[in-house]
């Protein structure tokens, strides 16, 4: 596997889970690197380039409206269109499944600390805020949903792709 696809979506876990933000360079970066492993026969085995852009096209299509009903970033859907660039469209729906499952356990996680208020820094650190103030640009989405997305990603590669 690419070592840049891996820093890549180390890159977008960090950010995503640190500030609940995916930088438009970091998905601009991700996209390059995407197109260029593809230009040099360097993807992943039997990708082409139409399964890439057809990867990225649905990735975008199936987030855009969770974006345009304000329960997802647009990062989060940046995100998920570059990811389809690297992977294709097979891969994405038990990647986006496992992801989900991810960032559902994440919410029942800051459901269950607000009813019982168990750990304040804890609920905090969660929902996207420190003790000193909001560490997010979005308080209204604390999930990160794209660092879910790219754990996902690293569980698909470790179980499926041949070292």
């Amino acid at each position: 596997m690419q070592p840049l696809f891996l820093l890549w979506l180390a890159g977008a876990v960090v950010c995503d889970l640190r500030w609940r933000k995916v930088p438009n360079l970091l998905v601009l970066a991700g996209m390059v690197g995407a197109l260029l492993s593809l230009t040099f026969d360097a993807a992943l085995p039997g990708l082409d380039w139409l399964t890439a852009l057809l990867g990225a096209l649905v990735a975008f299509a199936v987030l855009l409206p969770f974006y345009a009903l304000g329960l997802m970033g647009a990062g989060d859907v940046k995100f998920a269109a570059a990811l389809g660039l690297w992977l294709g469209l097979a891969p994405l729906a038990p990647i986006a499944i496992a992801g989900s499952l991810l960032a559902f356990l994440h919410a029942l996680a800051v459901l269950a600390l607000r009813r019982w208020s168990l750990s304040p820094r804890l609920m905090l650190m969660l929902s996207g805020r420190t003790p000193q103030g909001v560490a997010s640009t979005s308080a209204r989405r604390p999930i990160p949903y794209a660092a879910y997305l790219a754990l996902a990603t690293f569980a698909w590669l470790a179980w499926r792709v041949p070292q």
